[in-house]
């Protein structure tokens, strides 16, 4: 059934853009890529390039992480931080990979500049930020880059050894795979048969070098402060870790991959208020669980709540899950004494919603 699946989405997928050549479309990647979004994005740019199609990998925040640098690095993936308006006719259309646009500060600008929303292609659970695309592949695997493999292992794009882009494409999606699915041991039956079709492509050499990348100095103390300052109840370990600059916010997931080693630790929740170059302030926070009968969707979804526009604050998926929570107008502070304050308020708060939600409230 997911052969005949992948089969029919291929096809649709042609149709879409068949008779699109000379267009340019911006594909979306979440405001801090992940590699999982970032090797979507590239096998987008090559399908749409066979096409005659002009595609750009654009994001709305920052990328920190140490494997993410050196994934677009080393396998030479033009990506671009957008931080302006987007003028109008510059897009013809927009393709979301890896999200649905609650994770992307650029939907409202592609709104305003009338982009029409061509495609969306993700793994999570299905969300209702985007209004009607053309074309829509949402399905429950372990990694969006197995849903992009297997459209290639139909014929959207046949790989050949000898040309150096597709080994790029192949090892960009095999990344995307290892990390997505946590070293496949999250791995469903279809990210097997997606990881195998790669695997004559990718350069071995090169994975292995994105994939041993050293911690920096500042996840290290990240990591320090949430051992620190956890707090454990019935097998949640919560912890938060202060301010962070936004090229520091990857540090955040790295830090609560490690709170889960612990053995007293099913479910580790790290968050902490990150600071735009802007002024702007979001709480962000990551979720690990090894407890199947969690979701981190409906748990993120449940403890959060929703914005006054009915968009989650926290979703995600297998084992993982993560949430943004905008600070507003409460962004900046006068002071180092105003700042703690503020940080302690939301650092409470935040401890009294989880904790709640689990029947363990703090006194």
């Amino acid at each position: 059934m997911e052969e005949l699946s992948s089969k029919s989405k291929v096809t649709q997928l042609e149709a879409l853009l068949s008779g699109r050549e000379g267009e340019r479309h911006a594909v979306i990647l979440q405001d801090f890529p992940d590699p999982d979004a970032i090797a979507c994005g590239f096998a987008y740019l090559l399908l749409a390039a066979e096409r005659g199609i002009q595609a750009e990998l654009i994001y709305g925040g920052r990328i920190s992480h140490q494997e993410n640098i050196a994934l677009i690095n080393l396998l030479e993936i033009q990506v671009t931080e957008w931080t302006t308006d987007i003028p109008a006719n510059y897009f013809q259309g927009a393709v979301f990979v890896d999200n649905q646009g609650t994770t992307s500060n650029l939907v409202d600008r592609l709104e305003h500049a009338g982009v029409p929303v061509l495609a969306v292609v993700d793994h999570h659970d299905h969300q209702t930020r985007l209004n009607a695309p053309l074309y829509s592949d949402i399905r429950p695997v372990g990694a969006c880059a197995s849903i992009f493999a297997h459209y290639l292992s139909e014929g959207a794009l046949p790989l050949r050894p000898s040309k150096p882009e597709h080994r790029r494409l192949a090892t960009a999606l095999m990344h995307g795979i290892i990390s997505e699915t946590n070293s496949m041991l999250l791995a469903q039956p279809f990210d097997f048969t997606a990881a195998a079709f790669l695997q004559p492509f990718y350069d071995i050499d090169l994975l292995m070098d994105i994939l041993h990348q050293r911690r920096s100095h500042k996840v290290m103390e990240v990591i320090r402060l949430a051992l620190a300052n956890r707090v454990i109840k019935a097998g949640l370990c919560l912890s938060g870790v202060g301010y962070l600059r936004g090229e520091d916010r990857d540090a955040i997931p790295q830090a609560a991959d490690f709170l889960l080693t612990e053995d007293t630790v099913h479910t580790a929740v790290v968050y902490g208020i990150v600071s735009m170059a802007d002024g702007a302030e979001s709480i962000h926070g990551s979720l690990r669980t090894s407890r199947n009968s969690l979701s981190p969707d409906a748990f993120l979804k449940e403890v959060l709540g929703r914005t006054e526009q009915g968009i989650f604050y926290g979703g995600g998926k297998a084992g993982a899950g993560g949430f943004e929570i905008s600070l507003g107008f409460l962004s900046g502070s006068d002071s180092e004494e105003l700042a703690t304050i503020k940080w302690n308020a939301f650092d409470v708060k935040i401890r009294k919603k989880f904790f709640k939600k689990i029947g363990m409230e703090e006194k």
